[in-house]
Order: structure tokens, then C-alpha cells, then sequence
């Protein structure tokens, strides 16, 4: 027998047990600036209150959030204050990583075999069970980032008085808890926690930074531990600006891995941006296969606050998803059938599972929240036709899942904050080829919910993106110009808005020809907001004219015909023949019933021209009859706070005032008003004008004093919102004068 091999024969020599205390494995380095957080204190709880009914405590959360480095702060306090007798760490992103740990914890605490590493990891889990007469052995293991809860099958330790499990994992698999494990989920740094880190990790070499301006950076890096750890190594071996780095990260322009430190602080083993793509190969894998990674896609497009569950469940997003496939193995040629709205589901519980993002079924409006920084690591991964491709997708699944009418204010919202953050990271997307209907739909829903501002600047940001694109001349520029023009008339400028239309019809008019729908259209605004800046007759002499255009062009019974012939009877009453004007909406209605439906929004409008002249006809009992009923149906079709349903309860009001109950009128618009400034806001034209209303009525009341005093304040909000020549301006200095003769004070209006 040669040396060498008695040297074989006497390595294999079973050793005796180490004796205690004694560790196997390394637990991770002490991060920088490591964060006390609340998650330490719960751990230490929970692991230690636990008794003996629980197996495992596993902790929680997406990559990034500092499992590890808990889990370590964990089990360094535990060894070093001497409540352990043996402590076990094993990194277990694999079964082969826990099956050689556990043999290596065998072979030295209880002479297992090393050379057979599955029986040494079985002898080393038989060794920690608790056995009578035998020594007890206080022991902590710990199983550091296991990926998939089938690698610790028939590897969990054993239930014991004297031992404790602790897991680390991006995984919330339903395997991984019981009753026997209890899930700690990890979150992110709270807001104090990240601007201290930021703050201690920069003040250790020397870099004293702003904490406003550090707060700023925090926020903006999400409160993700490791994305702050890199950005400060970044900043420290840069030695860049605060605000230069920041430039950078809000540069579309700029990946994640442009960000990364060249040298990765506290042993990371991965930059940032490639932080989760192991998590997003692995939620491939889980059924339906394939389907994980597209809608992560689509998921990183949109508002990482709340996505409606029915968006990413949409048709459009199914399309997608059975086009986009990822491959993840021989059986996936077969995946050929349309997805359903079931897979869908199943996609966003795989992502969910993994910790990629958060799904709750319970609020299906924010059903999906996905960290800012996943998103912006996935959007890196695509290439310009693939983003433009999924934006596209994604508009197509916000305009499918909008209501045509938004009785839920608070989904229209979310809806609308999805459409901006669309915007906000692929633009050029939703312009090229052609602006995307998505875009017109946010400014109307802002203009429908009473935020006539909002629409009007969103037009303005529409019309001039689409221009830059497109060309001035573009049909869909001068579209948005239009609606630009529309939203400025609402918001109190009918005048300045009537020339913008006047304008833009020559425009019209030599790109798209006198009769295409689009010149005709901008005929009838151009006529509307010439009779809202207080000119009527020449609102109704326009319309007149347009009228004949539009049934011969569009037909008898088209809806812009309709329209047209409902403001031309409102313009008629303007410049005088409320009777006729009365008569020729009773005559429209049925017609609009037959064609748009009676709940239409341009049947219920309609009615209220009928009712408004039925009223100026001397009618105002019929008047206020038929407000009450029109409430109701608004109320039934749009809900209460809707900007329709409160001006229609602004006009029930006045009625019943007309009627001689001026008592009642001024309480409805009393309890009106507060309503109205919560939806549209203190300084909307219909919050003044009711304003106006209710001080009239006041004084109708036998309350002048207090008739004078609202006047004068409506006046002075009036002058600085509408200016002085809008022609609610001009009637509230008429009513201020005629309250202050009555009150005895003949001298001119202030303002």
C-alpha cells in the first residue's frame, strides 16, 4: 500500500463529534449601515414565542428587501449571546446546496459518511431530533434564498422544544406555510429607515448630502434596500453629484445596469437589474408556462401603485399573451389555444407567488402593485418594437376596461394615472403610427368628472406631442386642437375658445374638404361657443345653417345631426323664443329615444334644454317637474356625484325657487354646494355660478345683507377666474347692484 493511499484510508476515518457549541456554514457579513428595522424586533418575537408546535419561520419578500441580511442579524445575535449550541447556515438556492450542507453538519456533529451526502444529510436530520435520556442541543438552522419549496422535500428539520428553522425566500407558496410555519413578510425600508441609510452609508466617507434631497432619492429608488446600498456605492466611487445621479436614474434613456457600482458592496453577488430576472425565469415555469414573463411585461408598462384586475384580463392582454409565449421547453409548441381569462389569472398568481408582484383579488381596481424598479429592470430587457408593441397592448386593454359612463370616480382615476405612467415610460409608442384612441379618452374623462382644467391642459400636452410627431396639419392634431379649444371653453373661456374653433375650421377645411365629419363637427362647437361668449343669435343662425350640411352628409338620424338640432333649439331660447325653443326639444326627444336610447348622455341633456326653456316659457312649475325627474335618472345612470347629476340639482333648485320657494331653493343649493366643490373643485364655472345661485336666493329669502355680501364674493372669484367681460360675471355684477339698492346702497359694485 502506497502513502497516498493509506492517506485515502485514513481521511475516511470517521472523526469524532466536534463538540459544542459549533457552527457550520458562514452567516453573511454585517451590511453596511445596517437598518434596525420593525421586522428585526417581529422576528425575534415570533421565532422565540413560537414553542413547539411551530417548524419553521420563513421570511418573505421580493428580491432586494433584506431577507438575508435580517435572517443573519438574526442568527449572529442568537450564537453570540449563547443560546445556541450548534448553528447551521446553508445558502439553499438548490436542493444540492441544502443536501451538502446538512451533509457537512452530519459528518461533523454526528460522523455521518461525507462521501454519500443524501444518507449524511438523512443521519444529520435524524441526529436533531429530539431523543429521550439524550442531551438536549439547542440549535438554530437556518436556509438561506430557497427558490423552489419542492427542494426542501423530506429536508424540512424536525419539530423539537429545543430547535428553531428560519427560511429566507422570494417565494409565498401555500407549501412553504401551515399551521407548523409562519410567513414573515419583509418589506421595504419605511421612509426614516431609507433616509438613514443613505445618510450614515454617504456620511462614512466624508459625503454629507441634503436630507431633502436624499429623501427625494430614497423615493425614487422605491425604498428598496438593495437598490439604496448600490446607489450610495455608486455615489461614493463616483463621486458624482447627488443631483447628477438622479438625472441619470430619470433618464429614460438610461438602464439600471448604467447605475450599478463597478464593485458591488456588502458581498452582493448581483447588480440591481439583474436582481429578479432568476424569479422571472422561474415564474415561467409555473403553470400555465409561459405566460409569466409577457405579463410581467405589460404589468412594468403601467402604474406600479394599483393595476385593475380586469386590464390585465382583458382581450387585448390575451391576444398578447397567446402571440408572446415565452418558450420554456419542448411541450410548449404544443401551448397553441387561445389563453382565457382563467390563465391570465393564473399568470398574475405565478408573478405573484415569486414575489414579483403583489395580487389582491380583494381590491380588483388595484388588484396588482409591482415595485417601481421591476418594472424598469423589465422594461430594460425589450427591445424598441417589443415596447412598442406591449404600450400598444396596453392602451388597448385601458381602453377596453374604461366605462362608457364613470359612475366610480375612483376607478376612472386609477384608470387614468395607469394611461399616465403608459405615457410617461413609452410615448412615442401611443403617437407612431397614429395617436392612440387612449389618449383622447383621458382628457374626456377628466373633462367629464367636472376637471375641465385638467382636460384642457392634457389636450394642450396632446395637441402639441402629436404636432412634434405628426406634423401641424395632422388630422388627429387638429382633432386634439379641437379638444384643447372644448375644454378651454368649459373651464370659463368661451370666447378665446371660439376663436381657436374659428381657426382651426379654415384649417379643417383646407386639409380635410367643407363636408368631412370632422370640419362639420368643428362647425357646431365653433357655433356653440359663439352662443356661450353671449352671442345666441348668432350661435342659432349658424346652426341653422349647419343643420341642412349634416343630413345630407350624415344623415337624418345621426347623432351629430341630433346634436346640432338640440343646440340649435338651446340657441333659439338664448336669443329670445323660449317657446320655441321648448317646442322644437319636445318635438327632438322622441327621436333622440328612437335612435340613442333614453339613457343616453345626449337624451339626458337634451331634456334639460327642455326643461330650462319650459321654464324661461313662464312654466316653472313644469320646470321643476321635470329637473326632479331628470335627477332621478341621473342619479340611476351616473351616479350622485356626478358633474351632470350635481348642475341638474343646480337647476331643481332654481325652479323650485321660481316657483315661490325661495326658502327651499336656497337650502338645496346649500346642501348642493359642498358636493360640488369636492368633484369639480371651488373655482369650476358651475361651483360659482351655484355660488351665485344660492345668494340670490338668500336675498329672495328676506336675507339681503347676506345676499350682498355673496354676490360680492362670487363677483371678486368670478373677476379673477373668468375675467370681467364672461357673461356669469356680468350677471353677478347685475344681481350685486340690485341687492345693494334693495339693502339701501345705491353706490357701483365693487370690482
Amino acid at each position: 500500500m502506497s502513502i497516498n493511499q493509506l492517506t485515502v484510508v485514513q481521511q475516511r476515518v470517521p472523526r469524532e463529534p466536534v463538540p459544542w457549541p459549533h457552527q457550520v456554514g458562514v452567516i453573511p457579513s454585517r451590511a453596511q449601515s445596517f437598518q434596525h428595522r420593525v421586522e428585526v424586533s417581529q422576528l425575534r418575537t415570533v421565532v422565540e414565542s413560537s414553542g413547539t408546535t411551530v417548524l419553521g419561520q420563513v421570511l418573505t419578500g421580493m428580491g432586494g428587501v433584506g431577507k438575508t441580511q435580517l435572517a443573519a442579524d438574526y442568527a449572529r445575535t442568537a450564537w453570540q449571546d449563547g443560546s445556541l449550541d450548534v448553528l447551521v447556515w446553508v445558502t439553499a438556492s438548490a436542493r444540492s446546496p441544502i443536501v451538502t450542507g446538512y451533509a457537512q453538519a452530519g459528518a461533523e456533529l454526528c460522523q455521518a459518511d461525507p462521501d454519500d451526502p443524501e444518507q449524511a444529510a438523512q443521519a444529520f436530520l435524524a441526529w436533531l431530533t429530539p431523543k429521550a435520556r439524550a442531551k438536549p442541543c439547542r440549535w438554530l438552522i437556518v436556509l438561506d434564498d430557497i427558490a423552489d419549496p419542492d427542494d426542501l422535500r423530506g429536508l424540512w428539520p424536525p419539530t423539537s422544544p429545543h430547535g428553531r428553522t428560519l427560511v429566507t425566500t422570494r417565494r409565498r407558496d401555500a407549501a412553504l406555510t401551515g399551521d407548523t410555519r409562519r410567513l414573515i413578510e419583509v418589506g421595504l425600508f419605511r421612509e426614516s429607515e431609507a433616509l438613514a441609510y443613505l445618510t450614515t452609508s454617504l456620511a462614512a466617507h466624508g459625503r454629507k448630502e441634503p436630507p431633502g434631497q436624499l429623501a427625494i432619492l430614497a423615493n425614487e429608488l422605491g425604498n428598496l434596500p438593495l437598490a439604496l446600498a448600490q446607489a450610495s456605492a455608486y455615489l461614493i466611487d463616483s463621486g458624482e453629484d447627488l443631483s447628477i445621479y438622479r438625472a441619470l436614474l430619470a433618464d429614460r434613456t438610461t438602464t439600471l445596469a448604467d447605475t450599478a457600482p463597478d464593485h458591488l458592496p456588502d458581498e452582493q453577488t448581483l447588480p440591481l437589474a439583474a436582481a429578479w430576472s432568476l424569479s422571472i425565469d422561474r415564474a415561467d415555469t409555473l403553470r400555465p408556462t409561459g405566460l409569466a414573463r409577457p405579463m410581467l411585461e405589460i404589468a412594468a408598462l403601467l402604474d406600479p401603485n394599483g393595476i385593475p384586475q380586469h386590464v390585465l384580463t382583458s382581450p387585448p392582454v390575451l391576444t398578447c399573451l397567446t402571440a408572446h409565449r415565452t418558450p420554456t421547453g419542448p411541450q410548449i409548441a404544443k401551448e397553441t389555444s387561445p389563453i382565457s381569462p382563467g390563465d391570465a389569472m393564473r399568470a398574475l398568481r405565478a408573478l405573484h407567488r415569486l414575489n414579483l408582484i403583489d395580487h389582491t383579488s380583494a381590491t380588483p381596481n388595484q388588484a396588482v402593485r409591482v415595485h417601481q424598479l421591476i418594472q424598469r429592470a423589465t422594461r430594460d430587457t425589450l427591445t424598441v418594437h417589443q415596447r412598442n408593441q406591449l404600450a400598444r397592448t396596453a392602451a388597448d386593454a385601458l381602453v377596453t376596461a374604461w366605462p362608457a359612463v364613470e359612475r366610480d370616480t375612483t376607478l376612472a382615476q386609477i384608470l387614468r394615472a395607469n394611461a399616465t405612467a403608459l405615457a410617461r415610460c413609452a410615448e412615442d409608442s401611443l403617437y407612431l403610427p397614429d395617436v392612440h384612441s387612449l389618449l383622447y379618452r383621458v382628457g374626456l374623462s377628466f373633462g367629464e368628472i367636472g376637471q375641465t382644467i385638467e382636460a384642457r391642459d392634457h389636450y394642450a400636452h396632446l395637441a402639441d406631442a402629436a404636432e412634434a410627431r405628426l406634423g401641424a396639419e395632422h388630422p388627429q392634431v387638429l382633432i386634439a386642437r379641437r379638444g384643447q379649444a372644448l375644454w378651454r371653453a368649459e373651464a370659463g373661456d368661451a370666447a378665446g375658445a371660439a376663436a381657436t374653433f374659428a381657426q382651426l375650421l379654415g384649417t379643417m377645411t383646407k386639409v380635410l374638404g367643407p363636408y368631412h365629419r370632422d370640419t362639420l363637427a368643428t362647425r357646431s362647437y365653433l357655433a356653440n361657443y359663439r352662443g356661450m361668449s353671449g352671442d345666441a343669435t348668432s350661435a342659432a343662425t349658424a346652426y341653422a345653417e349647419l343643420l341642412p350640411d349634416l343630413v345630407r352628409v350624415m344623415g337624418a338620424d345621426h347623432p351629430d345631426t341630433l346634436t346640432a338640432r338640440s343646440r340649435l333649439a338651446r340657441w333659439r331660447g338664448g336669443a329670445g323664443d323660449a317657446p320655441g325653443a321648448a317646442s322644437a326639444m319636445a318635438e327632438l326627444l322622441p327621436d333622440l329615444v328612437r335612435v340613442m336610447g333614453a339613457d343616453h348622455p345626449q337624451t339626458l341633456s337634451s331634456r334639460a334644454i327642455l326643461a330650462w326653456w319650459t321654464g324661461v316659457s313662464g312654466d316653472a312649475v313644469g320646470a321643476a317637474a321635470l329637473f326632479a325627474e331628470l335627477v332621478e335618472d341621473r342619479m340611476r345612470i351616473l351616479g350622485p356625484d356626478h358633474p351632470h347629476t350635481l348642475s341638474d340639482q343646480g337647476n331643481l333648485a332654481h325652479w323650485r325657487g321660481e316657483t315661490g320657494d325661495a326658502v327651499g331653493a336656497a337650502t338645496m343649493l346649500t346642501e348642493l354646494l359642498p358636493n360640488l366643490i369636492r368633484v369639480v373643485g371651488p373655482d369650476h364655472p358651475d361651483t360659482l355660478g351655484i355660488r351665485g345661485r344660492l345668494a340670490h336666493y338668500q336675498g329672495m329669502s328676506g336675507d339681503v345683507s347676506t345676499a350682498v355680501s355673496g354676490c360680492a364674493e362670487v363677483l371678486e372669484d368670478q373677476l379673477r377666474v373668468l375675467g370681467p367681460d364672461h357673461l356669469d360675471t356680468l350677471a353677478t355684477r347685475d344681481n350685486l347692484a340690485r341687492w345693494r339698492s334693495r339693502a339701501g346702497d345705491d353706490g357701483p359694485p365693487s370690482g
